[in-house]
């Protein structure tokens, strides 16, 4: 699978800085939303260089308790990034799990580690570029999600505006995507518990993975539970890397201007880059 790589050389003291920078932002944002006990859980790894650890320790020790008491900046709002699908071996590489692809590919892009479990769902705490996010993949089965999308949403205050939701869509065609800043469930039955708990509040991003429509008589249930071919997986890693793309510029340029790189039409040169 083709992934976004992130990240250009610095010198030992600029990434002795940077590094510390981004874990006292990621500091303040879970001591103000978070349990204090797991603040630290899923922070951005850094590896300093040997003869800059002495004074990154103390750097860190200091500029962390700044962070958490507050330096005047103020914590910035996260960003939730859920995928849906179904927990369990027997449903994973399955066309209604690209949620989870998309959320496992974005983890290793940015090296975000996804691997603890809270409220219902398997989490991953990070950056990417300066932006405080969780990543999720609710392990409540497809058509429960909202349970533990709502729960999530509730504990850490994340405002709708900025919950994107990533899954599969039968109405669009294979490998194909969407933006889009809200809307209804369209039939799709992980969507349509998420609004449900969100008092039917539609008013949140998401961003459709086409999965295409079943042919003869299979059924949709049927369909959407079939694993993908090996040359529709091909084709399906170059949109999951898209996605990645569409995400970072979303975050760090604008939803307007990852919509317009989404959901307008790419040349085929374009899309196999």
């Amino acid at each position: 699978m083709q992934r976004l790589l992130t990240g250009v050389p610095f010198s030992s003291a600029t990434a002795a800085s940077s590094c510390l920078t981004k874990f006292h932002r990621f500091l303040r944002f879970f001591a103000l939303r978070a349990n204090p006990r797991s603040m630290t859980a899923g922070a951005p790894a850094c590896s300093l260089p040997a003869a800059d650890a002495g004074a990154g320790a103390a750097s860190s020790s200091s500029g962390s308790a700044a962070a958490v008491a507050g330096d005047g900046g103020g914590a910035q709002n996260p960003w939730l990034l859920v995928g849906l699908g179904n927990p369990g071996r027997m449903y994973k590489g399955t066309r209604h799990n690209v949620g989870f692809e998309v959320i496992d590919a974005i983890a290793e892009a940015e090296g975000i580690s996804v691997s603890s479990k809270q409220f219902k769902a398997i989490v991953g705490k990070g950056l990417i570029g300066d932006v405080p996010v969780m990543l999720a993949k609710p392990q409540t089965y497809m058509n429960a999600s909202g349970e533990s999308v709502g729960l999530l949403i509730a504990y850490f205050k994340i405002p709708l505006s900025q919950v994107l939701v990533i899954y599969d869509d039968l109405d669009l065609p294979f490998a194909k995507l969407r933006l889009l800043p809200k809307g209804g469930h369209g039939g799709h039955n992980g969507m349509r518990s998420i609004i449900n708990h969100l008092k039917q509040s539609r008013d949140f991003p998401r961003l459709r993975i086409g999965i295409g429509r079943p042919t003869g008589k299979m059924d949709a249930i049927n369909f959407v539970l079939r694993s993908f071919t090996e040359e529709e997986q091909e084709e399906l890693d170059l949109t999951i890397n898209r996605s990645l793309q569409a995400v970072r510029i979303m975050l760090l340029e604008g939803f307007n201007k990852s919509a317009t790189f989404v959901n307008t039409p790419q040349p085929p040169e374009m899309l196999n880059r």
